[in-house]
């Protein structure tokens, strides 16, 4: 019988939808503690702490209950020979969707100035600029970013995109490489990071980049935390080069007490919620990963070395 372990701190219900969609198989749950898992055949998690990932020992799979991948490429305990698929999509490009386009219309429509405005009690209509207007860059092209710049482009928006290699999408200017990302950064309001957290990626938004937008950008990051280096971002918010940013995405989290962008007047927080993980579309990608390594199918798998 296959044996699938689920690790998440919502297992009971990963275990559930699991068992009606894989009845042959026994599904059970990291509850049991270190040292309570023998001859676990697939390990569906979000996160395992290294010493659950050195006691499995005979996995033939992992699927990535989420589409970052980068915590658990990074975690010591990782057996380099194992492959790995993860989520894709599975119902979060819609509220991450929606969360940009809160992101953009919150710049857009002035109302982080608006807030600044009723904390002083000042009654001042202030001109609205069109969408036409209102150009948006999205750093990433791939299932989620997609979905993002092509619903920012539905609305209304002029969109660019951005991805290492040569994408095409409907009604967005798509760029790539290096070049690319240079042209597309000096023509943007509103900055979107929806890249995979890799060595690549890390810090992609500094104090150079951050130099290229034009003055009075915004920022939007409900992709990964590792994107923007902290600094760099404080930086350009001090000095006014950046108007502001709504961040999802932290490096660390949840988001120490002492960091100074809790605090930031011209910052924007939320917990990491952009893109809530709809159970039963993912527990439907789990079970056909599951399926295909037991058959043999082909399917697509993380590429440890370039991080997604």
């Amino acid at each position: 019988m296959t044996r699938v372990l689920v690790h998440h701190d919502r297992a009971d219900e990963w275990c559930d939808a699991l068992a009606r969609r894989l009845p042959d198989a026994e599904i059970l749950t990291s509850e049991a503690g270190v040292g309570q898992h023998r001859d676990i055949d697939y390990l569906a998690a979000w996160q395992p702490p290294a010493e659950l990932l050195a006691e499995l020992d005979r996995l033939k799979g992992i699927i990535n209950l989420g589409a970052g991948v980068d915590a658990l490429l990074n975690n010591p305990a990782l057996p380099r020979d194992i492959p790995i698929v993860k989520l894709r999509d599975a119902g979060m490009a819609g509220p991450i969707a929606d969360y940009v386009r809160y992101g953009v219309l919150h710049f857009q429509r002035d109302f982080d100035r608006y807030a600044r405005q009723q904390a002083a009690t000042e009654w001042r209509e202030r001109p609205m600029t069109d969408k036409a207007d209102w150009p948006v860059g999205v750093l990433g092209l791939g299932a989620i970013g997609a979905k993002v710049a092509t619903t920012l482009a539905t609305d209304g928006f002029p969109v660019h995109g951005w991805s290492r290699s040569p994408k095409q999408l409907d009604d967005v200017t798509c760029h790539h490489g290096d070049e690319g990302l240079d042209t597309l950064l000096g023509q943007i309001r509103s900055l979107v990071l929806l890249l995979p957290g890799t060595a690549a990626t890390r810090h992609l938004i500094d104090a150079r980049t951050l130099a290229l937008l034009p003055e009075g950008a915004s920022l939007i990051n409900p992709g990964r935390g590792s994107l923007i280096d902290e600094h760099a971002l404080l930086e350009a918010l001090d000095a006014g080069q950046l108007r502001g940013a709504l961040l999802d995405a932290f490096p660390v989290e949840p988001l120490p007490e002492d960091s100074p962008l809790w605090r930031h007047p011209r910052i924007l927080i939320t917990p990491h919620m952009a893109g809530p993980t709809p159970l039963g579309d993912a527990v439907d990608q789990v079970a056909e990963a599951i399926r295909a390594f037991e058959s043999g199918t082909p399917q697509p798998t993380i590429d440890p070395d370039a991080g997604y």
